[in-house]
């Protein structure tokens, strides 16, 4: 077993080995819109499961990025939205749920009734800050960079490190990527470096699976970055701030599939200026907004006051259920208060 710290705390380590020794058939479910560490982490975590002889559905509200697909097994997992009688046929026939990478049932869509009513056993293990409490064990745990490290870091206290399958180190290691940008944000922790070398050593091809995650799109995801960038980027320099957005007829226009505008948020920040990155995206008649930062701007902050949302300190998440214009115009009269803050703070 790798030397890193103790993080997740004893008690919970020993309920959770408890209820998966006691379980036969275990769903895992992820938040909607899932992004690299929301399938990494389920996906490390029912291989497994797998290798320990439980039945385990992943169930997710909506489908994966085609840049994800790659992952074992990915294409086993349920889409809610296409497959429900499956999935809900599933939670009523399991006997643990493990809720992954995810704080809030909001963060479910429509599955949030049929798991939040469901009357087996939970688990959580989450990474975001201001975790609601629906489970019955917590592993939440915000200053980890990534829910698939806390999965790691689970199967290695739970004393199964040595069994740990290339699968499972494999889909492990991609949420760890993912979810810091390649090692390039919230990664300064030694132990994740740690971490990224004990799956190294499981066979996991870094380099191979980096070009899998970060260089596989589609020649429309390559228009659409350079219609982003060229036509969609404002730069407030005064704020040292970046602001994308992206209508819905806009991804008409460029045949968007899901994953298509992965990583444009952090794409501003390369500008040597810009410290703040806010990208908006039209969805179903709401606006989904991301914020990414660095050193002090706290956008996590932002995000909470202006629109409910949250995350982490330099990344963060929100929704806006007014229109596009009036959404940038709240961003845009807000930021002269969150750069004087920052500003306040260097």
């Amino acid at each position: 077993m790798p030397m890193i710290t103790k993080v997740i705390p004893e008690e919970s380590i020993v309920e959770t080995l408890n209820l998966i020794n006691k379980a036969s058939k275990i769903v895992i479910v992820a938040h909607k819109r899932p992004d690299g560490d929301a399938v990494g982490s389920s996906l490390g975590l029912y291989h497994f499961l797998y290798s320990h002889e439980k039945e385990t559905t992943i169930i997710l509200p909506d489908g994966i990025p085609d840049y994800l697909q790659c992952l074992p097994c990915a294409k086993e997992i349920l889409n809610f939205e296409t497959q429900e009688l499956d999935a809900k046929k599933a939670i009523s026939e399991c006997d643990l749920i493990f809720c992954l990478d995810f704080n809030d049932l909001s963060r479910i869509g429509a599955m949030a009734g049929i798991i939040g009513e469901s009357p087996v056993m939970k688990v959580m293990i989450d990474h975001h800050l201001h975790n609601s409490g629906f489970c019955d064990v917590t592993i939440s745990h915000p200053e980890i960079a990534s829910t698939s490290e806390l999965v790691f870091r689970l199967i290695c206290r739970m004393g199964y490190f040595t069994e740990m399958s290339l699968e499972s180190a494999e889909c492990i290691c991609a949420g760890m990527l993912t979810d810091t940008g390649g090692l390039t944000y919230n990664a300064n922790s030694p132990e994740i470096y740690s971490i990224i070398c004990e799956l190294l050593r499981k066979g996991v091809d870094k380099d191979a699976l980096t070009r899998k995650l970060f260089d596989n799109y589609s020649e429309s995801r390559m228009r659409l970055m350079g219609y982003m960038m060229y036509k969609k980027m404002q730069v407030l320099k005064e704020y040292q701030t970046a602001i994308l957005t992206l209508s819905y007829d806009e991804m008409l226009r460029f045949n968007y599939k899901p994953g298509d505008s992965e990583g444009f948020v952090n794409m501003p920040l390369t500008i040597g200026d810009v410290i703040c990155s806010i990208f908006i995206k039209e969805e179903r008649g709401v606006m989904k907004l991301s914020f990414r930062s660095q050193g002090n701007f706290n956008v996590s902050k932002m995000a909470s006051e202006l629109f409910g949302g949250g995350g982490h300190f330099n990344a963060s998440g929100a929704e806006s259920t007014l229109s596009m214009d009036e959404t940038v115009k709240i961003v845009k009269e807000a930021l002269p208060k969150y750069y004087q803050e920052y500003s306040e703070n260097l």
